[in-house]
């Protein structure tokens, strides 16, 4: 599929391309429908949602945890939810049969998405991250999120966000 962002090399991308510059391209290539939103600079999911003028629901937050499957695999999960709820690590934990789950080191999660902390991307460029995603994000028609960048976001039709990302869906937020 042309466009396909869930990990590995996209066939339409060139190589070298920063995250940013990526995912515009796999958007472009994949027909999908966004709108770019600068801002000033944020990275914490309630404070960039004010800035660009959506609920904090509509933000596709994207964490990224680690799981220990045994003794010595270790399992590296991109877990997306909506702005306004909580991972459930228990979840993630039970999802990949893990026996231990915790965030990831910000530096390793940095080296995985290939941006810094607060500008994590709801896609998955490196094959060692799978991507989850919690099904409530279908509730928006458009998802929020920086776009590797903390001074722009992407606000992207859902439809296309789950065409192009494809993400596992899986319920992974923590009861209210």
């Amino acid at each position: 599929m042309t466009g396909d962002v869930r990990g590995g090399a996209a066939p339409a991308v060139a190589a070298g391309l920063d995250p940013y510059e990526r995912l515009i391209a796999d958007l472009e290539a994949g027909g999908a429908r966004y709108r770019l939103i600068d801002h000033p600079p944020e990275g914490r999911t309630d404070l960039v949602s004010a800035l660009r003028g959506h609920d904090v629901a509509q933000a596709a937050k994207c964490l990224i945890v680690m799981v220990k499957v045994g003794k010595r695999q270790t399992r590296h999960v991109l877990a997306v939810v909506p702005g306004d709820a909580r991972l459930d690590l228990q979840a993630i934990k039970v999802l990949l049969g893990g026996t231990y789950v915790a965030f990831a080191a910000r530096d390793r999660a940095e080296e995985l998405a290939g941006s810094v902390s607060g500008t994590v991307l709801p896609f998955s460029y490196d094959p060692r991250l799978e991507l989850v995603a919690d099904p409530a994000l279908l509730a928006s028609p458009e998802l929020f999120f920086n776009a590797a960048r903390l001074d722009r976001s992407i606000a992207l039709a859902t439809d296309d966000y789950v065409r192009l990302a494809a993400p596992r869906m899986e319920s992974v937020t923590a009861a209210p």
